[in-house]
């Protein structure tokens, strides 16, 4: 393989520097459109109808809108073996926030109002559910607690596997890249107007795994260069070489999961799955995102925490 000669701590300002102006597009957007919690997180009402041909969904969505007076959340799901239209059981889920249920009229004058609007579709109500909105919260407080004890256990982790080379930094540092990650996959369910739901945990516990194994590859490699190298290596030499010297597997193993997950993306796009694309999308962003921060994030930040205590000895024994 070949091997790069990137001075990634020296260039640390520039990657800092990268991922904050990303950060603060996405904090505008933030500002801009919102946080957008599904009904999963927030509870309230689904009713999934199933119908025939082709439906538009910003149509559907001020259908029902003007039929209930309620604020509304659309998803059309196509079945993948009727992708042509012909005998489509294609289905669209609406979804209204709130604690109140939709009753049996409701749901007729909705099925009546789309039938008006697409009178070859043959609307049929399939399901039909709410959630409490105590529920949704406490699933929403679940998740968040999953994700803050794969965090915890990833730190003690990695502190225990790297003690050699400074364990809790180092375990600190990559808990630091995965929060990084973790705000980019956000950030794509603002930027996209994508509401969070069980998908957004699921690939954030993904990207999880994914990110902390590319950073304990640079690790191993730091460790076992700290043995080659000798203890009076500048930390940013040892560094820049093991991030080098591991460089093109990590952008070979990037590229073949990113091709793979925007196959999937492809494929949901393609059929109009919308659950599909959903999560492909800012697992692909994630991906990217994992690779990055790996590299050029954790590392340099490595590097200065250890600058950081050496500078502090020096002090300390001056």
């Amino acid at each position: 393989m070949k091997t790069f000669h990137i001075k990634f701590f020296e260039n640390r300002k520039i990657f800092f520097g990268i991922s904050i102006g990303i950060m603060a597009i996405g904090l505008i957007f933030n500002i801009i459109f919102g946080t957008q919690l599904d009904i999963q997180f927030t509870g309230g009402a689904v009713i999934k109808y199933s119908y025939t041909g082709k439906i538009v969904q910003e149509d559907v969505e001020k259908i029902v809108q003007d039929a209930t007076q309620k604020d509304v959340t659309v998803r059309i799901l196509e079945d993948v073996k009727s992708a042509d239209g012909s005998e489509a059981k294609n289905n669209v889920s609406i979804s209204f926030a709130g604690t109140d249920s939709i009753s049996i009229d409701s749901q007729q004058a909705i099925a009546k109002a789309l039938a008006a609007k697409y009178p070859n579709a043959g609307f049929q109500v399939v399901e039909s559910s709410s959630i409490n909105p105590s529920m949704g919260r406490s699933f929403f407080a679940k998740c968040i607690a999953a994700v803050a004890i794969a965090s915890l256990l990833l730190i003690l982790y990695v502190a225990l596997r790297f003690k050699k080379i400074g364990g809790m930094s180092a375990g600190v540092m990559a808990i630091i890249a995965l929060l990084h990650d973790v705000i980019m996959v956000y950030f794509t369910f603002i930027i996209f107007r994508m509401p969070l739901n069980d998908s957004f945990i699921a690939v954030v516990l993904t990207i999880l795994g994914y990110s902390l194994n590319d950073t304990i590859i640079i690790y191993d490699r730091i460790r076992e260069n700290r043995r080659l190298l000798g203890p009076k290596t500048p930390y940013s030499a040892l560094v820049n070489t093991s991030i080098n010297q591991t460089f093109t597997r990590s952008l070979y193993t990037a590229a073949c999961t990113f091709s793979s997950i925007a196959t999937v993306y492809v494929v949901g796009a393609v059929y109009g799955l919308s659950s599909v694309t959903t999560f492909a999308l800012p697992m692909m962003v994630g991906v990217v995102t994992g690779c990055y921060s790996s590299v050029c994030i954790a590392g340099p930040m490595y590097v200065m925490w250890q600058n950081h205590k050496a500078a502090k000895r020096a002090q300390a024994n001056a």
